[in-house]
């Protein structure tokens, strides 16, 4: 222990200044004991890792931009080559009449488009949700299948799915247990 020179006080071997009167106590005291926390830094060092870390990561988005995959640019189309036969007098082409028209056959909605709409409406109403169609029917993967807000939501889907031709609409927890298995 020594004493400060200023108020007197003891002071344990380490201090850089007195801790009543904050007087700066002499530097043998330094050199004495085993220095502390209360040392004064001796100096900055440069931070080198943080630079090579810098310029690691530039090098990085340098190369990502340089080499990503991209479509090639448009190639110039070639010259027509002259020809010397001369061009066929235009003609008009004979009329015809018109094709009756074909029945075609009324597609329903995209089912996958349906399932996307689904997902966002539930992700809106923070009902976590995946939605996916397999084959004719639709699976929605959620922590919230019994929640009621989860149960008009799917109400409200089913109209669009049957349009666009499933048939059944399963609920299923995470671990995959079926909550609600309703046909279309």
């Amino acid at each position: 222990m020594s004493v400060c020179p200023a108020c007197g006080v003891a002071v344990v071997p380490g201090y850089v200044r007195c801790p009543k009167c904050h007087a700066p106590l002499p530097r043998a005291q330094h050199k004495l004991g085993v220095g502390g926390t209360a040392l004064e830094p001796t100096g900055r060092r440069f931070p080198l890792l943080a630079v090579i870390g810098a310029a690691v990561i530039g090098a990085a988005i340098i190369i990502y931009l340089g080499v990503r995959g991209g479509k090639e640019p448009a190639r110039a189309a070639p010259a027509p080559t002259p020809t010397t036969e001369p061009a066929p007098a235009a003609t008009a082409p004979p009329p015809t009449a018109p094709e009756p028209a074909q029945p075609t056959a009324a597609r329903g909605p995209d089912p996958q488009t349906l399932a996307n709409d689904l997902e966002r409406r539930l992700r809106r109403q923070r009902l976590w949700s995946t939605v996916d169609v397999v084959g004719g029917r639709v699976d929605v993967r959620s922590g919230s299948c019994s929640d009621p807000a989860m149960r008009t939501a799917l109400d409200g889907a089913v109209a669009g799915f049957k349009a666009a031709g499933l048939t059944k609409l399963r609920c299923l927890e995470q671990s995959g247990r079926v909550v609600t298995d309703r046909e279309l």
